[in-house]
């Protein structure tokens, strides 16, 4: 690769850098994160464990959101360096390792600007997750539970905390659902993608003649409330059922009724929560679920969209959005935007950044369309 090529492609991500610190607010973020120091410094922090811990996880998804633009932007740096070094000396195998870290970086930098894409009212929220078995019998319940653990894997791979609020189990194995809050800026807008309803297609563990089974699961995503959001739910709307905690196997996890379930009596929509050790944050907790899906409700109709913002799906055949095969191949293909992948271990260990970035590129093209 000749030098003015290497010059003119660095100029080109350097860039794009500057349209996504822009676009992004990274000096916001920085802002942020020094008031968030301040607060995290303050002997009295854990006087309020809710706060504490809200104002701690942010701060923590803020500085890995800031860390990966800071890392990148090093990185375009000393890939200057080297190719200036390369040229200089004629050494061929910097220039290679130039050209391996050039294809490299411009993939991070993909990624990392598919960020800017997410600019709808919600989008750079934090995200309340939703799984639940659909068809199937104990094959889509034991492929919820993998649902989950996919997602949180996804998450602790970006640093991201997670926070579990409700885990159903099935009798036998799996999840009947689950409910839980990943923190992080723009977690809304990246993860909203996923709602809808996935499939599974494997040899069954639990058949013992070894047949085939097909299984469903669906997500729903919705954005966590802030303060500034308007959303009156009165008391008598609500109907309040508290109920023992179980863990796997039907076992007894707490000796009080400390799970709490709250049912929107005009919509019928059901949250549960009981992660928390009282009652009383459990209902808190439930409260602040329930919230969050009446606004996605709420807005959802104002703008005649629901499935768009609140992927509310039947789970079942017909409405699914991804396969996962297993058997008689493997694979896992999003059925909207064509994005498969051959090894579904790692799309199960939390390897979605390629199906997410797909799902936003396609979300943003169809939008595009609409309005057009």
């Amino acid at each position: 690769m000749a030098g003015p090529d290497y010059d003119q492609q660095i100029k080109t991500l350097q860039a794009t850098m500057f349209t996504i610190e822009q676009v992004l607010d990274i000096a916001e973020m920085r802002r942020e994160i020094a008031d968030l120091g301040e607060q995290v410094a303050a002997p009295d922090l854990w006087d309020d464990q809710d706060n504490a811990t809200r104002v701690t996880g942010r701060l923590s998804a803020l500085q890995g959101e800031v860390d990966r633009f800071d890392s990148l932007t090093g990185r375009i740096e000393d890939l200057e360096i080297m190719v200036e070094l390369g040229q200089e000396e004629g050494d061929a195998e910097a220039l290679a390792d130039a050209d391996r870290e050039l294809a490299r970086i411009k993939k991070s930098v993909e990624v990392l600007e598919v960020r800017t894409l997410l600019n709808g009212e919600y989008d750079a929220r934090e995200a309340l997750v939703s799984i639940r078995a659909g068809a199937g019998g104990v094959d889509a319940a034991d492929f919820a539970e993998t649902l989950m653990r996919m997602y949180v894997r996804w998450a602790e791979q970006h640093k991201y905390p997670v926070e579990v609020y409700e885990t159903s189990y099935a009798e036998e194995a799996g999840l009947k659902s689950a409910t839980f809050a990943i923190h992080a800026p723009y977690a809304y807008g990246t993860l909203s993608v996923e709602a809808g309803t996935h499939r599974l297609v494997r040899i069954s563990p639990f058949d013992n003649q070894g047949r085939r089974q097909t299984s469903f699961a669906a997500v729903e995503v919705v954005p966590v409330l802030e303060q500034t959001d308007e959303i009156d739910v009165p008391d008598e709307e609500i109907r309040v059922d508290v109920y023992r905690s179980g863990g796997p196997g039907g076992q007894s996890v707490n000796t009080t009724d400390s799970a709490v379930r709250l049912t929107h009596i005009p919509t019928g929509t059901v949250v549960s929560c009981q992660n928390e050790k009282s009652q009383l944050q459990n209902k808190a907790s439930a409260m602040v679920v329930l919230k969050a899906k009446l606004l996605a409700l709420k807005k959802a109709e104002e703008k005649a969209h629901l499935d768009g913002l609140r992927g509310d799906v039947q789970a079942s055949w017909g409405d699914q959005m991804r396969n996962y095969v297993l058997n008689p191949y493997q694979v896992v293909k999003d059925l909207r935007t064509g994005f498969e992948v051959g090894n579904p271990t790692a799309v199960f260990d939390g390897d979605l950044d390629g199906f997410l970035e797909a799902g936003i590129r396609w979300r943003r093209g169809a939008d595009q369309a609409e309005n057009n």
